[in-house]
């Protein structure tokens, strides 16, 4: 094993996962106004609202098969009767389907933030890398699940990335399940790490922000109020009148 492969297999994964955790400390303690979307909607809202609604769309339904690809061992499907081909039938499809919709809004996010010029000059590097380094994320699994695993290639992610990922995660971690895959799962694998690694320093940490305190807050009704308040001084103009 070379000092790269050791390096992007073994450190880099930590080394990025440690900055998506520390940082959000970091910036939750020092940057809790900056802690938004910086929505620029106000700016412009024909191109924001479709390519938002089927990039937010798209990427629901992508994390979930992620979930299911990688996180869930390969043994499970197997205990509970879903074979291969029931499996990568749902890859393919559903998950074919979910990145279509993900590149599509991702593209109109990106011909959006270059072509619109007000975009364009509020926009900070950072805001431009996020977008890349999403295409490329996007487009590599694109391509990896429809054109790699659609056309029945030799390879399994369930038996190499998939157990690479899991150890990661249980701090046991085997760099040598990861060579010899295929170049398009490396990008997308190493470009993804890189998103997790600057996440924390860019407008992507508004998805943590859930305003969750809405559910179980009460209405407040200002109308009501208004009105009453209206009524109990009309009244009592009335009766000093009187």
């Amino acid at each position: 094993m070379t000092f790269f492969q050791n390096f992007f297999w073994a450190s880099f994964p930590y080394i990025m996962l440690t900055m998506f955790v520390v940082g959000h400390i970091y910036r939750y303690n020092v940057d809790q106004f900056g802690w938004s979307a910086k929505s620029s909607e106000f700016l412009e809202k024909k191109q924001l609202k479709w390519g938002s609604i089927l990039f937010h769309y798209g990427i629901i339904f992508v994390f979930f098969g992620h979930v299911a690809g990688i996180l869930i061992p390969k043994a499970f499907y197997d205990a509970v009767g879903i074979t291969d081909h029931m499996y990568h039938f749902g890859a393919v499809w559903i998950g074919g389907l979910a990145g279509v919709a993900t590149i599509i809004g991702v593209l109109l996010l990106m011909v959006r933030r270059f072509t619109v010029k007000r975009i364009y000059i509020h926009s900070t590097f950072r805001d431009i890398l996020v977008l890349v380094l999403l295409a490329v994320i996007i487009i590599s699994g694109f391509v990896n699940t429809v054109w790699i695993t659609g056309r029945g290639v030799a390879f399994e992610y369930r038996e190499t990335i998939s157990p690479w990922f899991r150890g990661i995660l249980s701090f046991n971690p085997t760099p040598g399940l990861m060579i010899g895959i295929p170049v398009g799962f490396q990008i997308h694998v190493v470009s993804a790490l890189l998103l997790f690694g600057i996440w924390p320093f860019t407008r992507l940490v508004h998805v943590w922000s859930l305003p969750l305190e809405y559910l179980s807050r009460k209405f407040v009704v200002y109308r009501a109020v208004f009105g009453r308040r209206n009524i109990a001084m009309s009244a009592e103009r009335k009766n000093k009148i009187e």
